[in-house]
C-alpha cells in the first residue's frame, strides 16, 4: 500500500436541523452565504438536502443540513463535531457583532486562540458555530458571496471544525494518517470541558485545521449537532489510496458511492465522528448553471422520476433574496 496524498482539508460539513425556512433564512440571510444547492437526502428523499458556500460552491466552503423536522433538540458531547469554524477577513468581527444584534443572533465573548481572535455563536437550532478573523490572501481560492454580506465582511470557508473525543489518541494517529500535522496545544477556553486544545494542520489554504479536545461529555444527535465532516481527496485515486490507508488502521470505510456533484466514502472514526472522504467534482455546476445554483429543486438520478412524489411530501421554502439597490440617476 503506497503511502495516501494528504487531505487538503475539510471539504464541506453537514449537520441536522429542525425548521426548512428557519435554516434557509438564517444561513442565507443573517450570515450571507448563497445556497448553491436545493436538493435531497439521498438516503431519506422525504427530507431536504440544503447546501450553503462561497459564490460558486468551492470545495472547502459548503455547510450543508438535513432539515428533519420531526427529529428532537439533540445536544453535542463526546464523540461529535462540538464546533464548526468559518473564516472571515482580518477587521470584520465588529461588523459580525453588530449585524448579530440586529438579527437577534446570540453570540459570546470573543476569545483568542493559537493567535487568532474567535467570534463563537449558535445558529436558531442551538448549533455551536465561530468566526475566526485571518488574514485572506489575495490568491485565496475562495469567491464571496456579496448578496447580503459585503466582501469585506463576508464568510471565507471553513476555518477548523473542533471534535470531542473521548480517547484522543488513536483519533489522532488517524488525522496523521490522513495527512494532517500536529502544530500545537494550548489550554482550552470557552467551550469545552476539556483540559488541552490540540490542533492539527492539513496542507490546503481553506478549511485546514482540526482541533481535538478531550472529553467524556455525553451527547445525543438531533436538531443543532454535526452529522458528519466530509474531508477533500480531491481525485478517484486519492480517494481509494486514502480508503486503503483508513482500512489498514483497523475502520470500515464503505465502497465508493456517487453523491452526484462528488464521490464519497463513509466511516466512523474510533471515537464514533461519522466521517467522509469526498472528490472535488463533479461539482456544484454539473447540473445547473452557475449564476442559477439553488434556485430550483434538483433530483439527481433516480429520484427525478419521483419528483412529483417527493415535492409533495417536502415543506414549501423561499429562498431569500436581496432587493436590488436603486441607482441615483
Amino acid at each position: 500500500m503506497t503511502d495516501p496524498t494528504p487531505t487538503p482539508g475539510i471539504h464541506h460539513v453537514t449537520c441536522v436541523a429542525g425548521d426548512p425556512q428557519q435554516n434557509m433564512d438564517f444561513w442565507v440571510e443573517t450570515l450571507g452565504l448563497r445556497l448553491v444547492k436545493r436538493s435531497i437526502n439521498q438516503d431519506d428523499p422525504s427530507t431536504y438536502h440544503f447546501f450553503f458556500a462561497d459564490a460558486e460552491g468551492t470545495p472547502g466552503t459548503s455547510m450543508t443540513f438535513f432539515p428533519w423536522e420531526d427529529l428532537s433538540q439533540g445536544k453535542v458531547g463526546s464523540g461529535q463535531v462540538s464546533r464548526t469554524a468559518f473564516r472571515v477577513p482580518e477587521g470584520s468581527l465588529d461588523y459580525w457583532e453588530d449585524r448579530f444584534d440586529e438579527f437577534g443572533v446570540e453570540y459570546d465573548d470573543r476569545v483568542e486562540r493559537f493567535g487568532e481572535t474567535v467570534l463563537p455563536f449558535r445558529d436558531p437550532d442551538g448549533l455551536p458555530i465561530e468566526l475566526v478573523a485571518v488574514e485572506i490572501p489575495d490568491d485565496d481560492p475562495t469567491v464571496p458571496w456579496t448578496e447580503f454580506v459585503p466582501a469585506e465582511y463576508a464568510i471565507r470557508g471553513f476555518h477548523s471544525v473542533t471534535l470531542w473525543l473521548a480517547d484522543p489518541q488513536q483519533t489522532e494517529d488517524l488525522l496523521r494518517t490522513m495527512g494532517l500535522e500536529e502544530i500545537g496545544t494550548e489550554q482550552a477556553q470557552g467551550d469545552t470541558p476539556g483540559d488541552e486544545r490540540t490542533r492539527f494542520a492539513a496542507t490546503g489554504s481553506v478549511g485546514n485545521y482540526v482541533d481535538v479536545l478531550p472529553t467524556i461529555q455525553s451527547g445525543r444527535q438531533g436538531h443543532g449537532t454535526v452529522h458528519h465532516v466530509a474531508f477533500q481527496t480531491p481525485t478517484d485515486e486519492d480517494q481509494q489510496a486514502m480508503r486503503e490507508a483508513v482500512q489498514s488502521k483497523g475502520l470500515r470505510p464503505t465502497a465508493q458511492i456517487d453523491r452526484h456533484w462528488f464521490r464519497s466514502v463513509y466511516f466512523r472514526e474510533f471515537n464514533g465522528i461519522l466521517f467522509e472522504l469526498a472528490t472535488k467534482g463533479p461539482g456544484y455546476t454539473s447540473d445547473e448553471p452557475l449564476d442559477e445554483l439553488g434556485e430550483k429543486l434538483v433530483l439527481p438520478g433516480k429520484f427525478e422520476g419521483q419528483r412529483d412524489q417527493i415535492e409533495a411530501g417536502l415543506t414549501d421554502v423561499t429562498i431569500p433574496h436581496a432587493e436590488p439597490i436603486e441607482s441615483d440617476d
